[in-house]
Order: C-alpha cells, then structure tokens, then sequence
C-alpha cells in the first residue's frame, strides 16, 4: 500500500529520478533537492509504495512573489519569509488515480498551518493549473521579476495562490 511519508537523506536518489523521469524539460540537480530536505526537512514528504520510492513533495517558506529560480539553491531560508510556497509535488504515474496527489497537497496545507503560514504558492506547470484549482488555489496575475522568473518554469507556468484555512 503506497503511504506519505517525511523525507530521508536516503531517499533522494530516487526523487531525483523521479525528477528527470516527470520533468525532462525542467531539470534541477540533485544538490537542489537535497539542499531543501535539509533547510526545511518539515516540508518535505515522499510517497513509499513497497519499499520503492513513487513520489515525493518539497516545499517551504519564501518572500511573498520571490519563489527561487528554477535549480537553483537557496543557501539558507529567508527569515522574513512570509508564504509556504510547493517547489514540487510528484506522484509516479503507477500510482495515478489513487487520490496520492491530494492527499499530498492536504500534508502540504497542515504543514504550512503548523508552520504558521496563512498563504501558500506555487508554479504549475505541464497544464497543471485545473488540478491546483480543484485545491482552492487561484491563478495571480504578475509582473516584473516574477514574471520573468516563471519564463524558467516553461511557457505554460501559472504563479497560483491560496490561503491555508480555505
């Protein structure tokens, strides 16, 4: 039976290819990956299916607007951080159709709460947007630096918001 579960170390050559198996046109090395399990350890989850790794989530806190750049490291959380933003949720197709993915979005959203955060973020790609909105998130108009960073993400990205309790 596949179950969410927090992240280890150990894990993360598997959510790497994970990564490059679900996102070939939008790679991020595995220093990436592992820079974020450890800064913010609490935000991310992978989804263990009989011993294999099938999914995996990394999100955390940022600025409001200033998601990081597409594979590129962080160096350390903003302590003015101020919004949880999902860097990533994958769920392998295996194990599509199985309500994984939202029950994945729902660990994203108590973790947020318990973090204290009342808005979270992300960039949809791939034509993602309608499956963040079935999760109360909400296309955002942007502009200037934002919206030159989500040129990184592909031409299909979508900056989308919602707030924790709704």
């Amino acid at each position: 039976m596949a179950f969410w579960r927090p992240m280890l170390a150990a894990d993360l050559p598997a959510v790497d290819q994970l990564s490059n198996e679900i996102h070939p046109e939008l790679p991020e090395s595995p220093e990436v990956f592992a820079e974020r399990l450890s800064l913010f350890p609490a935000g991310c989850f992978v989804v263990e299916d009989a011993g294999t790794i099938r999914g995996y989530i990394i999100s955390h806190p940022i600025v409001k607007h200033e998601p990081p750049a597409l594979d590129k490291n962080l160096g350390t959380i903003d302590p003015k951080a101020d919004t949880y933003y999902i860097h990533d949720l994958v769920v392998s197709s295996q194990l599509r159709g199985r309500g994984l993915a939202g029950d994945g979005v729902q660990r994203v959203l108590e973790t947020a709460a318990r973090e204290g955060f009342s808005e979270i973020c992300l960039i949809s790609v791939y034509g993602t947007a309608g499956f963040w909105g079935r999760h109360g998130f909400e296309k955002q108009a942007i502009e200037g630096s934002l919206a030159k960073k989500l040129e990184g993400y592909g031409s299909d990205a979508v900056f989308m918001t919602r707030l924790s309790g709704s």
